[in-house]
């Protein structure tokens, strides 16, 4: 019998007749670019109704007393003469937490602001307090599984001198700090509903990432090689600081000085990890770590701090490019310090899509959905209830062996998420359940295993540590082999959804227990590269190494759509030619398997966005949807452009099935590309006349 570690934070109660299972709530879209543009038309500022400026959306307990007693909203023009949404030369974070006790949340934030291209995929360019103003503003999250676009107005909490009563900028005439954290608030429920959390999950809010924890007290001997590695590939790293005796020595707006312990540090309170260095010093090399406190003030007093004696032991050079003497909240400290006085480090590793391009192809990652229904799939643990534990959703894995991989042979470094999702609206009104998962080695097949195996074999994780969070990671190194992951509850019978997340060099990842066949879903298809998938692709192109329109048209009309059996599918040869006409790179008037394939990963791209916005079913996307549509692929694209695509792809009502969505999105595609690829300067581009022509009539 495995042994199983139960870890138990705190237990909120549930309300009697209330069910912990509920349909999890659905964040109301909000189309920003159409309020924006309506706002602008009707000469009017935004108000946004479903967060609005009124103590509900604040919430309903504790952080209520704190408030100031004539607590107004206001905008930031009524703040200051000259507000800024967002200063691109400030190089620190340079945000002071406010009332909500969420160090966690500006620690994330901190690590967010050291890779611009991350940080401008949740707070999107081109916002401002000039330029088409309307009191509207706009920032996307990573939420379980899909980013989502959260808008709000610009209304904030203020006191009576006009002070921000939750985060602010240390320059009063920059806002996007607090816009950002009403948007999250307004994802979560309410700005009461970011008080105590982790910086692990704002981290994965922040980037869809999967994040590793670690305990310090029992950190592995290459820590200094883990962290190495993980600043290397541009994860996101966070820590926190033990609970710890305090006293009142800081006076702090908004915060508890009681917090501040004698070193210099605050207890129980979030830090970002936003450097490492090894230096060398008269004994011999040192490894330092450098932190920041979100609070940009209170540091570090002991060793490597700004006022150590330690910086003389380093050669004037090095000195002078590593230490600080100013109260910025950031300071050095010692490897073997940091894991003496920090709990736990969190590690948030990027998906390939966030990564280098270098590191991105190196890399893949699988999403799966599912569910714990109670008298169906909710077994329970192992250990808490053995006969039921079969019935639990299984995932087939299969860790692929890495060809050019120099490094560990025998063995694939293999992270596993499993993360539950909240019940309520709320984010911290509603417990978690204790959760985790087994992996076990398996014999390829594609049938549920049966109860009798799982009292036949160990998992290969015998120590399974269940916990009551929103997610539950681990880090294996596995064995070129399939495995079968097996999510579960603790207790059986407790209902919830949950998505269980895959991240290695190479694999496969499905459910057991459905349709085995080739069924065209997105996770599979574009991430898979084993026979099945060739196979797939390659008897098209037996007799014919390239293929024209009329052979693609035969192709995609055969193909059994069986995940999308909600409108019916039929490309016409006119779309056909249009799609071969983007895709054909050589002007042959045919398709290679090579092309064939980059059209295979976009069409089921397009589909699944094309089914998500297609709300009513009909199989066709009205203007809205359309750009909603765009927006979720990721893609910024003009009022003018969506109008001028719907006229020339969509029917007489300016409706547009999937078939001309998909030689829409691959034009706007294709085009976007390359004018990057022609561009000099990112402003515009010189084509001669023949060029021009072969972009724009061929196409």
């Amino acid at each position: 019998m495995p042994f199983l570690l139960c870890l138990k934070r705190k237990k909120s109660p549930v309300p009697l007749g209330t069910s912990i299972f509920q349909k999890h709530p659905t964040l109301t879209q909000q189309n920003y670019q159409a309020l924006l543009e309506m706002c602008l038309k009707n000469n009017c500022l935004f108000t946004d109704d479903t967060f609005p400026a009124h103590i509900s959306s604040i919430g309903t307990g504790s952080l209520l007393k704190k408030l100031p007693q004539n607590l107004q909203w206001k905008r930031p023009h009524a703040l200051h003469k000259s507000p800024v949404f967002y200063a691109a030369n400030r190089k620190q974070l340079d945000l002071c937490q406010g009332l909500v006790e969420n160090c966690w949340f500006l620690a994330a934030l901190q690590a967010l602001t050291f890779h611009q291209d991350i940080f401008a995929a949740v707070v999107p360019p081109n916002q401002s307090f000039e330029r088409k103003y309307a009191g509207i503003f706009h920032f996307r999250f990573w939420h379980f599984g899909e980013w989502v676009d959260v808008v709000v107005d610009d209304r904030l909490p203020v006191n009576d001198a006009g002070e921000l009563i939750f985060v602010s900028s240390v320059y009063k005439n920059v806002f996007w700090g607090a816009l950002l954290e009403k948007a999250y608030a307004k994802l979560y429920g309410s700005y009461e509903d970011l008080q105590f959390g982790q910086v692990s999950e704002a981290l994965v809010d922040f980037t869809g990432g999967v994040n590793i924890r670690m305990k310090l007290a029992a950190a592995p001997p290459d820590l200094w090689n883990i962290l190495t590695r993980a600043t290397y590939s541009r994860s996101l790293m966070g820590c926190q600081t033990h609970l710890g005796v305090s006293f009142p020595s800081v006076s702090l707006p908004y915060i508890q000085a009681t917090k501040v312990l004698k070193n210099g540090l605050v207890a129980g309170h979030a830090y970002t990890v936003t450097g490492i260095r090894k230096v060398t010093c008269q004994y011999g090399p040192e490894n330092l770590v450098r932190l920041r406190n979100p609070w940009g003030k209170i540091e570090w007093k002991g060793d490597w701090s700004d006022s150590s004696k330690k910086w003389e032991l380093l050669s004037p050079k090095e000195k002078i490019l590593l230490r600080k003497k100013k109260e910025d909240g950031e300071f050095w400290m010692s490897l073997r310090d940091f894991k003496i006085h920090f709990v736990d480090l969190m590690i948030c590793k990027l998906t390939p899509d966030l990564m280098s391009q270098e590191d991105g192809k190196k890399w893949k990652y699988s999403l799966k959905r599912g569910r714990w229904v109670k008298g169906s799939t909710a077994g329970g643990s192992l250990g808490f209830c053995n006969g039921t534990f079969w019935m639990n959703p299984q995932y087939w894995l299969n860790v692929l062996p890495v060809e050019d991989s120099k490094k560990s042979l025998g063995s694939c470094n293999v992270v596993i998420s499993l993360m539950q999702k909240h019940s309520s609206k709320h984010r911290n009104r509603a417990p978690h359940l204790f959760i985790g998962f087994s992996l076990y080695k398996y014999q390829e097949s594609n049938r549920k295993l049966p109860p009798a195996f799982f009292t036949r074999h160990q998992p290969v994780n015998k120590h399974q540590v269940f916990l009551d969070e929103r997610e539950v990671t681990h880090d294996f190194h596995l064995e070129p082999c399939v495995y079968v992951v097996v999510p579960s509850t603790l207790e059986p019978q407790q209902e919830a959804e949950f998505i269980l997340r895959v991240f290695s060099r190479k694999h496969v990842l499905r459910e057991m227990g459905g349709n085995t066949s080739f069924t065209l879903s997105k996770e599979i298809v574009d991430r898979y590269e084993g026979k099945i998938w060739e196979d797939f692709f390659t008897k098209y192109f037996e007799q014919n190494s390239e293929i024209n329109a009329v052979q693609l048209q035969r192709i995609l009309n055969n193909i059994s759509w069986r995940n999308f059996q909600s409108f019916h599918l039929s490309f016409s040869l006119d779309a056909c030619q249009g799609i071969l006409a983007l895709l054909d790179l050589n002007t042959s008037g045919t398709l290679s398997i090579q092309e064939f394939r980059v059209l295979w990963k976009r069409l089921l791209f397009y589909l699944e966005v094309f089914q998500k916005r297609d709300t009513s079913r009909s199989g066709k996307l009205d203007l809205v949807e359309l750009h909603a549509a765009v927006q979720e692929t990721g893609i910024s694209l003009s009022n003018e452009v969506c109008n001028l695509m719907a006229i020339r792809y969509g029917d007489p009502d300016l409706k547009i099935r999937f078939e001309s969505f998909v030689c829409f999105m691959l034009r706007v595609e294709i085009m976007g590309e390359a004018f990057r690829n022609l561009t000099q300067d990112g402003k515009g581009i010189y084509l001669q006349e023949s060029e021009w022509m072969m972009m724009t009539l061929y196409s």
